[in-house]
């Protein structure tokens, strides 16, 4: 009797403590879950539509990005807020039409970002975030727009919106590499600079879960690229450009890798994008997309976008929802459970719901873009571009993604109808506060008449012998 009563007292024991046990583990996983993400937007410049593995590529070897895009979900449908690189960014790093601020031009105008916008790294940085900001910025040269200034506790970069990728005797201001306004003397390749500095920022984060907005000047011209990697691909067709994007991957499997090493990889929400289309002088392609960076077709907008957050997100998945670079701001307020202040305008959607299963459908049911006297919208399926004193035509990109077909005669309904949209959208923004000068808006007004046509174009900018033979005529 005695030994069936120290038998039971036992197994009370043992299961008392197993409860414990359990009990201890779920407030570990509750606390893991609660914990919030931490953020990193890696945003590379010009890269082609089809220049990565896991968006169709056969000739540009990319895999710790394919990686990064089997982890989480790859858009098909994903949008910038302008096909060229500064208003690109601007719309990216406050979530609003950047034409809102007068920020539609390319370049800064000597005026950058107005001193009223709120940017991502202001709010998360409110809300008890380590804000790193690396690479480029573009956004503006006067002190007010230094990234200090504007939410980022740290900035190891460059304010120019184009350097060499190697060491410059004597940069300037704009181009040299600083830590928070303090010039850095560095050796090597800047590719591999920017990479190594996010690994650093990774690790000094700690406990506290931090911002990264991670800015390539990968794959921009100059096209620059390191002896070891040209020699790896020297009797490649594209030799410059799969150097610089075997660069550009290695380095961001260096922080895959960091955050795996750390734990942090799994509640790491990560976006994964280009500013723009393609560049028409860096070797990239656009693939079944019309045009490229600048103008306002496909190949100038659509830019490969992944979404990764492997503690919530499934990973494998494919989204052809109606997306835009302007989502990103909301979006990671949404997964960080921060509140939106109250009179802070976005114009991004939270694609969280999309992305679990909850919502169907479209993040977006009408996107607009302009820069200067170019100009698209899209409803649907349906898409028109136009140029100012000229015209306008209209597509069906379901039927049509190479936009081959004008449909702005033959359905006028329609045609009235995103006009009539486009115009609304129109009327809420300020007149842009710089533009990019006679010979560039020239050039790119040609450029869109002739896809406008579906004509070759002879000449895709103001060095271009065919441009300055023009002027000759003139």
């Amino acid at each position: 009797m005695r030994m069936i009563k120290l038998f039971t007292c036992f197994a009370l024991l043992i299961l008392i403590c197993l409860s414990c046990k359990s009990k201890i583990k779920d407030e570990k996983i509750e606390k893991e879950q609660t914990k919030p993400p931490n953020v990193i937007v890696i945003l590379v410049d010009d890269a082609g539509y089809i220049d990565f593995g896991f968006m169709g590529s056969e000739d540009l070897p990319t895999p710790n990005i394919d990686k990064l895009a089997t982890s989480g979900v790859k858009f098909t449908d994903a949008h910038v807020s302008a096909t060229v690189c500064a208003p690109s960014r601007a719309g990216l790093i406050t979530g609003k039409y950047q034409q809102r601020f007068g920020f539609e031009a390319n370049g800064t105008g000597g005026i950058g970002l107005s001193d009223d916008v709120v940017t991502i790294a202001d709010v998360f940085k409110n809300n008890g975030y380590n804000t790193y900001a690396l690479g480029k910025w573009h956004l503006g040269e006067d002190p007010s727009d230094h990234p200090n200034q504007r939410g980022f506790n740290e900035f190891y970069g460059f304010i120019a919106g184009s350097r060499s990728y190697f060491p410059i005797e004597n940069p300037t201001k704009e181009q040299m590499l600083q830590h928070n306004g303090e010039r850095v003397i560095f050796e090597g390749y800047m590719t591999d600079v920017l990479g190594d500095q996010s690994v650093k920022y990774v690790e000094e984060s700690g406990d506290k879960p931090f911002f990264m907005y991670l800015a390539y000047n990968a794959v921009h011209t100059p096209m620059h690229a390191k002896k070891e990697d040209l020699e790896k691909f020297k009797d490649h067709p594209r030799k410059e450009l799969a150097a610089m994007t075997w660069s550009l991957d290695e380095n961001v499997g260096k922080l895959l890798n960091k955050l795996e090493e750390l734990g942090e990889r799994e509640n790491t929400l990560i976006y994964f994008l280009s500013d723009n289309g393609g560049a028409h002088n860096n070797q990239s392609k656009e693939g079944p997309l019309k045009g490229w960076k600048g103008n306002e077709f496909e190949g100038g907008h659509r830019v490969p976008f992944v979404v990764s957050w492997p503690a919530v997100l499934k990973g494998n998945e494919t989204f052809n929802g109606l997306s835009s670079s302007l989502d990103i701001f909301r979006t990671s307020l949404a997964a960080a459970n921060i509140k939106k202040p109250e009179s802070l305008l976005l114009d991004g959607a939270d694609l969280l719901p999309y992305l679990k299963g909850k919502k169907k459908g479209n993040p977006h049911e009408q996107l607009f873009w302009r820069k200067l006297d170019k100009s698209a919208a899209r409803i649907g399926d349906y898409k028109i571009v136009s140029l100012d004193n000229y015209g306008s035509v209209m597509y069906n990109l379901k039927s049509d993604l190479g936009e081959t077909k004008d449909l702005s005669k033959s359905d006028s309904k329609k045609f009235k109808e995103i006009m009539t949209n486009y115009d609304t959208w129109k009327s809420q923004l300020m007149d842009p506060l710089w533009d990019e000068g006679k010979d560039w808006m020239d050039v790119c007004s040609y450029i869109h008449r002739q896809l406008m046509q579906n004509k070759e174009v002879e000449y895709k900018d103001i060095w271009d012998p065919a441009y300055k033979k023009t002027l000759l005529k003139q």
